[in-house]
């Protein structure tokens, strides 16, 4: 918060998991939202299935209301849903070419990943990682990695669908006043 206030525009907040904290500092300061410069986070399953239910994906639906509460908040987000994330597969060759690798770092990456590997290909039947991770990194660096979709986005905060994301991208237009009226869209 302090930051975004000394630099407004300048401070990009990259978010890996629920949004809880974020969420926190829109309410603990309501210019937050205008003085941050960007917040891109990974979360969301925007006309995909969730990774935790079938609507909702792990980060959103780790704290429902905080997500929402950021994508009404005016300020510019960008989600990297797992739409995006599930494109981006470090491969079992991928793996194999780490492995042989002499590097300490490949080592401890190989590693690392052998759970991951196992739990992807018990989860998904495939035989690969999702990288979810660096993929909200990347669009973080170099935003021109990613096609974005701009939209009002509302999130389900209670009953079977909780932390289902609804995107209005208003392209037809209601006659009457609605809850998505006036929404701040943000970059999916």
């Amino acid at each position: 918060v302090n930051q975004a206030k000394a630099d407004p525009g300048k401070v990009t907040v990259v978010a890996l998991g629920p949004l809880t904290n974020i969420a926190l500092a829109i309410q603990m300061d309501p210019e937050f939202a205008k003085n941050i410069g960007q917040i891109v986070l990974l979360g969301g399953s925007f006309a995909v299935n969730g990774n935790v239910n079938p609507a909702a994906e792990a980060n959103i639906f780790g704290d429902p209301d905080a997500a929402d509460v950021v994508f009404t908040s005016g300020a510019d987000v960008l989600a990297v849903g797992i739409n995006v994330t599930h494109q981006v597969v470090l491969s079992g060759s991928d793996r194999e070419k780490l492995a042989s690798s002499k590097g300490k770092f490949a080592q401890y990456l190989t590693g690392i990943l052998e759970v991951y590997f196992s739990y992807h290909c018990d989860a998904y039947n495939t035989n690969g990682v999702y990288l979810h991770d660096p993929t909200a990194l990347l669009a973080a660096v170099d935003p021109s990695l990613v096609t974005c979709t701009e939209g009002a986005v509302r999130v389900q905060t209670s009953g079977i669908t909780r932390g289902l994301i609804i995107i209005y991208n208003k392209q037809k237009r209601f006659e009457e006043v609605t809850e998505w009226s006036n929404m701040p869209t943000v970059k999916v």
